[in-house]
């Protein structure tokens, strides 16, 4: 293995996932490795919303880790993902987010590709006057764009640079019953926020996977009661360990002494806060079970979230071992009323870069990497709910899911 990749003489701490040593969140080292093993390794990465590319010559262009991509409806329907990399020079052949084309132009020497990544024409492939052009043997079919392996679910498009993965329903698992539950009807995107903060992509993966932080470093979950440890919850692992989601009925609340010991140490509990207007606290229980937060995790870079009546799918995108992209969509359904897409746009003021529930996420995992700089031979404590990857049963008090996390992390990072 090259000295490029290899984490130098790194070795993960005995106690296996209930440790997480932060020499894996600074270490170029590491951070090139993923690349490799995780991004281009044998994964499915959410890259788009078919929503997104709703006819022929709809496109999107996005990242796989640092591999810029595009997803790509052709003439016949199908979807396709693409690498976005001039197969002449490595330029890229799409330089817009979002749009309509036959098309895609390489500016740098004029190679032109199909919405299947076929190369259609090369200029001066033949010369001029019997001098330069490309070798007699030349083909264009030889010559396309790099396209991945592609699916979709529930309206969810994935990708993989591995062409030899069990389908999307087996990779997801019991997870994919979240998915479901949410997005269960053809969905209409209502707005995107992006926003770059300095840490590793792995602090924030970490951050909607821990269920425990949800009622303590969110102020508004828990003064509102959107959110509370005594409230009806569970928490969901597939089998595998790479995938979860949470949830929590508001309105159950269950007293209990260790629950109002706890409570009342908690700055997240201030009965002095007050809405002026109480309206974004309206929630429809739409699907009918009442729950209505349920965050979800895949690995290694997707989250789905229903808070109250706002729905969003939120993509990492690592821009470095410190930074990271995290691109937000809203949605919507196709089918909603005027008055529910009032509601859902009016609670995006809940969620996102910064809403009045999730701007402390960014905010916390800036703070760890501030915290742990300089700190690589030490490691994080997870042990809420036990050692290992089983215990802990279906609490939200626990950090099972970091547990599983790290596990599969580590295993594909062969460290």
């Amino acid at each position: 293995m090259s000295s490029v990749l290899a984490p130098r003489d790194y070795r993960w701490p005995a106690e296996g996932p209930n440790r997480a040593p932060y020499w894996v969140f600074e270490d170029p080292s590491i951070y090139a490795r993923e690349q490799q093993q995780v991004f281009r390794g044998r994964n499915w990465h959410f890259v788009g919303l078919e929503a997104e590319v709703p006819e022929p010559g709809s496109f999107k262009c996005t990242q796989i880790g640092d591999t810029p991509v595009i997803v790509a409806r052709d003439e016949g329907g199908a979807i396709n993902v693409l690498v976005n990399r001039c197969a002449h020079r490595g330029n890229l052949v799409c330089m817009d987010t979002h749009g309509k084309t036959s098309e895609f132009y390489c500016v740098y020497h004029a190679w032109i590709y199909n919405l299947k990544g076929d190369l259609t024409a090369a200029a001066f492939r033949r010369g001029i006057r019997g001098e330069g052009g490309l070798p007699a043997d030349f083909r264009l079919e030889d010559h396309g764009l790099q396209r991945l392996a592609c699916t979709s679910f529930c309206g969810l498009v994935f990708a993989s640079f591995a062409h030899d993965l069990p389908p999307i329903e087996e990779w997801l698992g019991e997870v994919g019953d979240g998915i479901r539950r949410v997005l269960k009807r053809p969905l209409k995107i209502l707005g995107y926020d992006t926003q770059r903060f300095s840490a590793n992509w792995k602090n924030y993966h970490e951050n909607p996977r821990d269920s425990l932080h949800a009622n303590i470093l969110h102020t508004f979950y828990a003064t509102f009661g959107l959110s509370r440890q005594g409230q009806d919850s569970a928490l969901v692992i597939d089998r595998s360990g790479l995938h979860q989601y949470f949830y929590t009925k508001v309105g159950t609340d269950k007293p209990s002494s260790e629950y109002k010991e706890t409570a009342s140490t908690l700055r997240s509990n201030n009965e002095n806060f007050k809405l002026e207007d109480p309206s974004i606290l309206k929630w429809v229980d739409e699907f009918g079970d009442g729950i209505n937060i349920q965050i979800l995790s895949l690995y290694p870079t997707f989250v789905l979230h229903q808070i109250s009546n706002s729905i969003a799918v939120r993509q990492l995108v690592p821009t470095g071992p410190g930074s990271t992209d995290l691109n937000w969509i809203y949605l919507g359904f196709a089918d909603d009323t005027p008055e529910m897409t009032d509601l859902r746009l009016f609670q995006t003021n809940l969620a996102g870069s910064a809403g009045l529930v999730s701007m402390e996420d960014t905010a916390v995992c800036q703070m760890v990497r501030r915290g742990t700089a300089g700190s690589a031979d030490e490691t994080s404590f997870i042990e809420m709910g036990g050692k290992d990857l089983t215990s802990g049963g279906s609490t939200k008090l626990s950090e099972k899911g970091l547990r599983n996390f790290w596990h599969a992390y580590r295993t594909q990072m062969g460290l």
